[in-house]
């Protein structure tokens, strides 16, 4: 009891935005949302940043990822570079709550968790678990949709090097065979609508590769919601 009074109390507490430094009650103030949150036509199965009115990058119509949808909050550039930083690699859960209510607020993600049956988070490596303490894919479904979110459904069956310092190509063949689903409850996906939840989108390797194994489950539709979006290099 105590310590849900000290939670509820240190959240009413005022602090900083993490942008702009005014006082808020929040990480993110409404004016700092606004101007560099502002919604952008994208790929609808990659969600890269599209011009011209086009439905789909060239990229997904030569080659279809596994995809139905793949919706995103923003790019990962200034400022969200900083605070999904301060989030996963600062030990920061708290940031989930301001973090998933900017994904949530992005055009059509709302209708997709209200459609899907079964939110999946995308899974860590037990090595990367342990070194950050949380997953922070499960962090932000949790919120995005707490009773449909299923946590140990999708696996990480096989640990991958860092993708960092990859290509494109070198991703797609790190993370071939590091998915599966939970052998028991892999029968529930067969014919369901199923959304995958990640923080941050670079290449698309791991959630074409997680969307793979949910397709090859049977599932009739996969749909992944992303907060933010690594660009295109210039």
């Amino acid at each position: 009891m105590l310590r849900r009074w000290l939670v509820s109390t240190l959240a009413r507490l005022p602090s900083q935005c993490a942008v702009c430094r005014s006082w808020q009650d929040q990480p993110l103030c409404e004016s700092c949302i606004q101007r560099f949150a502002q919604p952008q036509p994208r790929c609808r199965t990659c969600a890269m940043p599209l011009a011209g009115g086009a439905a789909q990058c060239g990229s997904c119509l030569q080659h279809p990822p596994p995809l139905d949808t793949c919706l995103c909050a923003v790019d990962y550039v200034y400022p969200w570079t900083g605070c999904i930083a301060q989030f996963k690699y600062r030990q920061q859960p708290g940031w989930a709550g301001a973090l998933a209510d900017l994904l949530r607020h992005t055009p059509w993600v709302e209708p997709a968790l209200e459609r899907c049956a079964v939110v999946l988070p995308m899974p860590l490596s037990n090595a990367r678990l342990r070194q950050r303490g949380f997953n922070q894919a499960l962090e932000l479904a949790r919120r995005l949709a707490p009773h449909k979110t299923e946590a140990g459904l999708l696996l990480r069956i096989r640990d991958t090097a860092p993708q960092v310092a990859l290509s494109a190509a070198e991703r797609r063949r790190n993370v071939r065979g590091a998915f599966a689903l939970e052998p028991l409850g892999a029968d529930r996906i067969r014919g369901t609508d199923a959304v995958l939840v990640d923080d941050v989108m670079t290449s698309g390797a791991s959630l074409f590769a997680a969307a793979e194994v949910l397709r090859a489950a049977g599932a009739a539709r996969v749909s992944a919601l992303v907060l933010a979006r690594t660009p295109a290099p210039a």
